[in-house]
């Protein structure tokens, strides 16, 4: 039996996706993000690359850098009542740290292969690419196990227009994505307070973002999480101080608060 391996990544994700609370759980769900690929220079990867261009979705073979140890027992976003081994969930805690996606293939130029709808993270290494082969590839009758009825366990999230207002904003001035981010941390388990930062105040849920705080409520009998609306995270004691501007968002925060408090 082999028992080591050396592969040697081929290049690299380039993406606004930084942070693992970032990354959708399948990309195709929420993956308006687009990605690049960038591959190695040096190694001939332009021929390897001809006649990728007239598939419509790729494989993305990758390694979980942010990982260093794996779990036998996971607990999957959907199910966080009972924990699963790891061979049936698509947790990136593997004894190996290879993730695999599918993604949306843009356009291949030189080197660089821009793809949507993708869950993978900024500088994760690239360790393959295959085209995806539907007549090969998809079995959409599949069964699923323990996933077939967690779609009762999904809440639908509807936002006040004030919130909308401020989500557009925030993407516009700043490329943060909050839409995804709340889609991500509050269609499964918008209580749970011990795997999100999430706090309950005197009338609201509050999640937490960075240096952003959004506020929300559910409605339990009908699996609603309604988003009432965005603050930020800094006291007005801590905007006032110019120094210490560790995120580098201060004057984002001061521009929102003129916008949305101050009228």
């Amino acid at each position: 039996m082999i028992e080591e391996i050396i592969i040697n990544p081929i290049g690299v994700i380039r993406s606004s996706r930084t942070y693992r609370y970032e990354s959708p759980r399948q990309g195709v769900l929420r993956g308006g993000n687009q990605s690049i690929i960038e591959l190695n220079p040096h190694k001939n990867f332009e021929q390897a690359l001809q006649d990728l261009a007239g598939f419509e979705r790729i494989w993305v073979i990758y390694w979980f850098h942010l990982n260093h140890s794996w779990k036998p027992m996971v607990n999957p976003p959907r199910n966080s009542s009972k924990k699963r081994g790891v061979f049936a969930t698509r947790s990136p805690h593997r004894p190996n740290n290879i993730g695999i996606s599918s993604v949306k293939l843009e356009k291949v130029d030189g080197l660089k292969i821009f793809i949507s709808e993708s869950d993978i993270l900024d500088g994760s290494p690239v360790l393959d690419i295959k085209p995806y082969l539907p007549y090969s590839d998809a079995f959409p009758d599949a069964q699923t196990g323990w996933l077939l009825n967690e779609s009762d366990n999904e809440y639908t999230i509807y936002y006040e227009t004030e919130a909308q207002k401020q989500i557009d904003w925030l993407r516009e001035n700043s490329k943060i994505e909050l839409e995804n981010f709340i889609g991500l941390q509050l269609e499964y388990n918008p209580k749970d307070n011990k795997k999100k930062r999430i706090f309950k105040d005197s009338s609201c849920y509050v999640l937490a973002y960075r240096t952003w705080r959004i506020f929300y409520s559910i409605k339990e009998d009908d699996k609603i999480v309604v988003v009432k609306y965005i603050a930020s995270g800094y006291t007005e004691e801590e905007l006032e101080k110019n120094i210490d501007d560790k995120y580098m968002d201060k004057s984002l925060h001061k521009d929102f608060i003129k916008k949305f408090i101050n009228r």
